[in-house]
């Protein structure tokens, strides 16, 4: 690619040097004079080309021309973006657009392009869009709930009670108000819901025994466990899980119930060698 491109600076500079050599052999005729401006003009632009091949991105050159391929995320937004200028009522795009900008670690643009999403979508479907923007508008802020961003939470709970971006940031913002009945309410009930192997259900399960410690409430274990186990039940494709609810009850002192956790985890993970064998230390470690 690079000795094609410097052929074609070559053939360029060798162009304009013919075409500007032309006219003074001509002499200093009318015709002659435009000819040489016009030779002039063709030596920038070959000299300018070339630079920008040889020292600049000719990758973004030829992406201009060839239009982003299917990896390059940036180039796919930057499409996605021109597109919706062109067509402002498009909900879907401003949607899409927006997601892209979060792929990018761009909230507020994120933020921005949802807010125009929210402006064309109807009102039956905005619960979800809502969502999204109060949380691109949370990530912009580096964590903090703002006003605007509350309203909006606080608007997509009453539509949708089950909304797991609501729940979380609205619990955020009651903890820190020290309103601890609704932040437990807030996160118990999503803690129900994250699989085990998820970051976010071991920084809420130390969240809610901090409050519970808070408000004088015992961390309830046993209300925690059946839930692990429930959650395995419903997806049981997680060997940490199977681990921890095994070691739970061994500490506990469930011998029964750990027994019968490890041989659900051996059926659930039997084609996870890795996962297997982990469960299997387990059990060691607690004599089963």
């Amino acid at each position: 690619m690079t000795i094609l491109l410097f052929t074609i600076f070559i053939l360029l500079a060798l162009v304009a040097v013919g075409f500007a050599v032309w006219p003074l052999l001509r002499g200093p005729s009318a015709h002659g004079r435009a000819l040489l401006v016009g030779a002039v003009a063709a030596l920038v632009l070959g000299l300018g080309l070339g630079s920008y091949v040889l020292l600049g991105s000719p990758g973004l050159a030829l992406r201009s021309l060839t239009g982003p391929q299917d990896n390059d995320i940036r180039g796919l937004v930057s499409v996605l973006a021109r597109r919706v200028l062109q067509r402002p009522e498009d909900a879907h795009g401003w949607a899409l657009l927006g997601r892209g900008y979060l792929t990018l670690n761009d909230p507020s643009d994120a933020a921005a392009a949802f807010k125009r999403a929210l402006m064309v979508t109807p009102p039956a479907q905005r619960t979800e869009l809502l969502s999204a923007y109060a949380e691109a508008l949370t990530l912009a802020s580096s964590g903090a709930v703002s006003p605007e961003a509350e309203a909006a939470f606080t608007d997509v709970l009453k539509a949708d009670p089950r909304d797991r971006a609501a729940r979380f940031y609205l619990g955020q913002v009651a903890a820190q108000r020290g309103d601890n009945a609704r932040a437990l309410a807030l996160w118990s009930s999503l803690l129900q819901e994250i699989p085990s192997s998820n970051p976010l259900h071991d920084m809420l399960l130390n969240r809610v025994a901090a409050l519970r410690a808070q408000t004088g409430m015992a961390p309830d274990i046993n209300a925690m466990v059946e839930g692990l186990a429930a959650r395995l039940k419903a997806r049981p494709n997680d060997a940490p899980g199977w681990a921890r609810l095994v070691r739970a009850y061994s500490v506990l002192g469930k011998k029964k119930e750990a027994q019968q956790a490890l041989l659900d985890g051996r059926a659930a993970l039997k084609t996870d060698a890795a996962g297997l064998a982990a469960l299997n230390a387990e059990a060691a470690n607690d004599r089963l």
